[in-house]
């Protein structure tokens, strides 16, 4: 399979050593200023920033090449690009988390929040660490999580640094140097807390995930998420 990478940062190399691994092959290496010929990958894997992520899914669905985005932070397009990929029949994959271990606790947490609705004396708020130089807070892997708890209970906004309250989830968002990726739902009562937590020891987990999905995404077309590629939830 002839992957593009758009975004060729740490998470984009990462990305190249697994695909390459699996038998793939790289041709399209960009960070956001080379121009190129989208033409000649049979799938994309988007790993860029926010500024630069809509033009490249839009790009990809426009010459009905499958893509991958993993890119956080530009989530207010999001429905333009499902309006987008049904008009061209594209194929597209947006994943704030494409870790395998991180989807299955996406399930826990909506299953713990639906369990916990009715318990009104505890306090729910999530915590997120993450490297220096992510660019987004909250993560998108933390806005996901805070959407699950919402579908599944009484709440019905996040907030970044905010209060906990009936309505609000607070999200805590850490920056700390080295660290790939730390998510935990704390609920706490006067009496005890029970934590859920999931901690990203590299970023090989993200990188495989990102890869099997375009391996599963190539010839199909719709938009489809991580539950669908992994069957699960």
């Amino acid at each position: 399979m002839k992957i593009a990478l758009l975004g060729y940062g740490r998470m984009g190399k990462e990305i190249e050593k697994i695909a390459l691994q699996r038998g793939h092959e790289i041709v399209i290496k960009t960070s956001g200023k080379e121009t190129y010929d989208i033409t000649l990958a049979d799938v994309a894997i988007d790993f860029s920033i926010p500024t630069s992520a809509y033009n490249n899914i839009s790009n990809c669905i426009t010459h009905n090449i499958p893509v991958v985005s993993g890119t956080t932070g530009w989530l207010d397009k999001y429905q333009d690009i499902v309006n987008l990929c049904k008009k061209n029949q594209g194929a597209f994959i947006y994943a704030s988390n494409f870790s395998l271990g991180v989807n299955i606790f996406f399930e826990l947490n909506k299953q713990l929040a639906k369990m916990m609705n009715s318990l009104k004396q505890y306090n729910v708020s999530i915590e997120e660490i993450h490297h220096t130089k992510k660019l987004d807070a909250p993560s998108g892997t933390a806005i996901t999580l805070a959407e699950g708890i919402i579908e599944n209970s009484d709440k019905t906004q996040w907030e970044l640094d905010g209060k906990s309250s009936k309505e609000i989830i607070p999200i805590t968002a850490v920056r700390t140097p080295d660290v790939p990726g730390t998510h935990t739902i704390t609920y706490t009562s006067e009496v005890d807390t029970i934590d859920i937590k999931h901690t990203a020891h590299n970023r090989q987990g993200f990188a495989l995930g990102a890869v099997i999905a375009a391996e599963w995404l190539k010839d199909k077309t719709g938009v489809f998420t991580m539950k669908d590629v992994l069957n699960i939830g």
